[in-house]
């Protein structure tokens, strides 16, 4: 009874300490998760009903600057067939989407420098022009508060950018030397205050993680607020430095979506690729758990499986653009509908602490 009423006080208060979040991500009691799951579920359909958000993903390069010790498209993985969509390429993906039913696009890739940021900007001027009726977004990594403010000013209106971990040791662990946490949580702040709506989350179960890694992770998330929040778990790829680690779990990856579902009640909260290749039921498991948008990938088919960030990557059937109509009869076994509309955040319920 003890665990279902710290359910409750998060629910009411949207937020826990320490000890009680750590009570709640390691409790074995499956009625109190089973309870959680529950509440996470009723908070999202109250927030948005039982529809589903569509993001069209287009991958568009899997060219990248950085040498990540957990990703597929890492500098310095020599097995990686390369490539960089055309800006034709790119808007194809669109007007196929859009022909869909597409109403928000994600462009995103490998991090480049900023010399390639008159590139990005000119795609997504062309891409507000042809398109005004849609959101964009771009998942692109790191770069300066100039360029982030050039592609807001060109018409990009989300960003996502995962912290990964909040904990700067643990975020050593799993990157180069050259990167760090500290320009990761400015280029959050940098984002925020140019207007973007912002997502940030974490790799669930990603090596070296600890309880006490996923406690920090969640209260750094109740405190930045962001609009949206991309948990996955962690899968290894076979040419890192960790793809002999094992993967995260969808038990751990969906308690935390139902955790942050109370904590940000309107978070636009993704069920992820990954938990989809973790498992054939992964992605109903997330929505179930408090998720309420999915990303089927727009990219080209041929490219597909370049973008191979970790193993096993599910991008096809009910994964893929072309699979809307699996996905929707997958949605009904459950009770939900994918939503057509371009699935804004609702700040208008957005409850502040």
């Amino acid at each position: 009874m003890l665990m279902k009423t710290l359910v409750d006080i998060l629910e009411a208060n949207h937020r826990l300490d320490n000890d009680q979040l750590a009570a709640l991500l390691t409790t074995n009691d499956h009625q109190v998760v089973g309870y959680l799951c529950r509440r996470a579920r009723a908070v999202a359909q109250e927030q948005y009903g039982t529809g589903i958000y569509l993001r069209g993903l287009i991958e568009l390069s899997n060219v990248c600057r950085n040498d990540c010790l957990y990703c597929g498209i890492r500098r310095s993985n020599r097995h990686v067939d390369r490539y960089t969509l055309t800006p034709e390429q790119v808007m194809g993906c669109c007007e196929q989407g859009y022909q869909l039913g597409f109403r928000t696009f994600v462009l995103q890739g490998g991090e480049w420098g900023d010399e390639r940021a008159q590139w990005v900007a000119d795609i997504v001027s062309d891409m507000r022009r042809r398109w005004s009726d849609c959101a964009i977004t771009l998942s692109l990594g790191e770069h300066s508060r100039e360029v982030y403010a050039l592609w807001r000013q060109c018409g990009a209106d989300r960003y996502l950018l995962r912290h990964e971990t909040h904990n700067a040791a643990h975020y050593a662990r799993l990157h180069p030397a050259e990167m760090s946490l500290a320009q990761r949580l400015q280029c959050l702040d940098w984002l925020k205050e140019l207007g973007y709506q912002v997502g940030t989350g974490i790799m669930v179960g990603s090596p070296g993680q600890t309880i006490a890694h996923l406690v920090e992770d969640v209260q750094f998330i109740g405190q930045f607020r962001p609009h949206m929040v991309g948990l996955g778990p962690f899968i290894a790829q076979h040419d890192t430095p960790l793809g002999d680690q094992p993967n995260g779990t969808v038990d751990m990856t969906t308690r935390l979506y139902s955790i942050i579902r109370l904590m940000l009640p309107t978070a636009l909260i993704p069920s992820t690729t990954a938990l989809a290749t973790l498992s054939p039921q992964g992605r109903l498991q997330g929505i179930l758990a408090g998720a309420n948008v999915v990303m089927p990938n727009l990219s080209p088919a041929d490219q597909r499986a370049n973008y191979a960030l970790y193993d096993g990557k599910a991008s096809a059937g009910a994964e893929a653009a072309e699979g809307l109509r699996q996905l929707e009869a997958q949605l009904h076994t459950i009770g939900y509908h994918i939503d057509w509309s371009r699935g804004d955040h609702n700040s208008s319920a957005f409850a502040p602490h």
